[in-house]
């Protein structure tokens, strides 16, 4: 069988969900036993999103070959519980940076390069790319941005060169809208849809299927409405409403045989029926919880939750795990001060301090990790929150008051964080940190062998400064213990208080490899001290 292309387009309105929507059909189909993988087109400029502020774009995804991706990448190996790669993003900056790069070689000596041909033909190559390894039978692409946007054009151009160049068979389109509903007509209103539908069409691309994003159910009237007016065969437009939770969406599609339309058009006539007890017992857990804590998550960029969005993906997961309701609470920590620790923190059952970049709002961070190490609270600090509790360690414990990571004073007398050296000759920012999965070697009889349930793991990473080893000998004396160590490099990769009930940090970002069917364990077990100490 020849690889099938399937591409996701959107339109009306940004944030509808075309990634979900991508990522619960591979769900559907690779549950029928097909090989599925999805790739993420992004029209900025940018060469990825490294250099980002999370406020512009969320978190910033890191794959395992290293790989600084968009977050929706995030909710592919969530929902498929496979690795992506860098193969798998690809933005306009990328393809500019090849076609120019190539220019500047002399392979299009004597013409003059353009977006047709130059700029389509190596957007079509990249979405081909993935196909022609022979790894997949199907591979959908996901075109950021709306449909009319100028940054997404080439894009939208090279599927409908794809469409007339790839066999009728071996291509897919699905449109996603928006249908709004005006309550004071108290009527759902398909104008959008029709409007969005044919800014596609004029641009030569024509739609297979339309899913309709509704916060109302589309009756079947509307339904006949948006083909007749879309150009779409009867029955082929869908809803894609509203739902209790993200992981609900594949089998709200399944309801909507949004997996079985794809196949007929693909001429795929042999997949099995999906299998999805395993998905559908985690959902069970997940609405059926026994407990419920409340999970404090300190950090900088609390007002935009997709800056944290593989976080609170993983309490959802370890909460399922435990069968148990993970309230989480943000904290900013740019506003937290010991005149409002107490009101912010008191009635929490765990205490989880964020990653991020920069000085602004460290203090607050180092005041939460003092909280939780004073009073007991189950802790875990992921990247900068375990720098941080080194530096907290370093300034209450140790006696060290100007200890500091040289990222914030890099005139402290106690750099107890300090620039890895194959960063000081480093000048360029993007894709330039350590970045990826690493292995790490767990000190045993420690918290961290004991949650992994192994001595050799493998986390990624986003981060250019380290724990300072001249310290190490005297933070250990002292009570904390580095429990796990890059086996090449030496790097203090995880720090722990055995003396308190759970107090742990970690460079890497454990989040990023959490998934429904296989809980990121050192999330489990926070959830779980969390669980144990609300019931003391």
């Amino acid at each position: 069988m020849n690889t099938k292309y399937i591409f996701v387009s959107g339109g009306v309105a940004s944030s509808l969900g075309k990634g979900i929507i991508a990522a619960s059909l591979a769900k559907l189909l690779q549950a029928r036993g097909l090989r599925v993988t999805i790739q993420k087109f992004d029209p900025y400029i940018n060469i990825d999103p490294g250099t980002l502020n999370p406020y512009e774009h969320g978190e910033c995804y890191v794959t395992d070959d290293g790989a600084e991706t968009d977050l929706d990448l995030g909710h592919y190996e969530r929902f498929l519980g496979i690795h992506t790669s860098k193969a798998n993003n690809v933005t306009t900056g990328k393809i500019y940076h090849t076609v120019i790069t190539k220019e500047r070689e002399g392979a299009y000596l004597g013409k003059t390069v353009q977006i047709v041909p130059h700029i389509t033909d190596e957007i079509k190559r990249r979405m081909l790319l993935l196909g022609k390894s022979g790894k997949f039978d199907i591979v959908i692409t996901e075109i950021g941005g709306t449909v009319g946007d100028m940054e997404s054009q080439p894009f939208v151009e090279a599927v409908r060169q794809l469409q007339w160049e790839l066999p009728e068979d071996d291509l897919t389109t699905i449109h996603l809208t928006y249908v709004p509903y005006l309550s004071a007509a108290k009527e759902l209103k398909t104008k959008p849809t029709q409007h969005s539908v044919q800014t596609l069409q004029q641009a030569g691309v024509h739609p297979d299927i339309i899913v309709c994003r509704t916060e109302h159910p589309l009756t079947a009237e509307i339904r006949r409405k948006v083909a007749l007016f879309c150009n779409v065969k009867p029955g082929h437009v869908i809803q894609s409403i509203d739902a209790w939770s993200i992981y609900q969406v594949p089998l709200n599609m399944k309801e909507e045989k949004l997996d079985e339309m794809v196949l007929e058009h693909l001429g795929i006539h042999d997949a099995k029926e999906p299998d999805l007890r395993d998905w559908c017992a985690f959902l069970d857990r997940l609405r059926n919880p026994k407990s419920e804590v409340d999970i404090a998550l300190v950090g900088k960029y609390v007002e935009l939750q997709d800056a944290y969005k593989s976080i609170l993906e993983s309490f959802v997961h370890a909460g399922a795990a435990n069968e148990c309701k993970v309230h989480v609470h943000t904290v900013h920590s740019e506003f937290l001060t010991e005149e409002n620790l107490e009101e912010k923190l008191s009635g929490m059952d765990g205490i989880l301090v964020a990653p991020g970049f920069g000085g602004r709002g460290i203090e607050g961070k180092i005041l939460a990790v003092r909280y939780a190490r004073e009073k007991g609270i189950p802790f875990f600090g992921i990247c900068l929150g375990m720098q941080m509790a080194v530096i907290e360690y370093a300034r209450d414990v140790l006696g060290y008051a100007d200890a500091n990571s040289s990222e914030m004073d890099p005139e402290t007398a106690h750099p107890v964080i300090d620039l890895m050296e194959d960063q000081k000759r480093t000048t360029i920012k993007g894709g330039t940190m350590r970045l990826g999965a690493y292995a790490c070697y767990l000190a045993k009889n420690s918290l961290a062998e004991r949650i992994y349930g192994d001595n050799l793991i493998s986390e990624r990473h986003r981060h250019r400064y380290e724990f300072n080893n001249a310290y190490l000998e005297e933070m250990e004396a002292a009570g904390l213990k580095a429990s796990g160590r890059n086996p090449d490099t030496g790097l203090v990769e995880i720090v722990e208080i055995p003396e308190h009930p759970f107090f742990i940090g970690v460079q890497f970002h454990p989040e990023l490899k959490s998934t429904p069917e296989r809980p990121q364990p050192i999330f489990v077990a926070f959830v779980k001290a969390a669980m144990e100490r609300r019931s003391k």
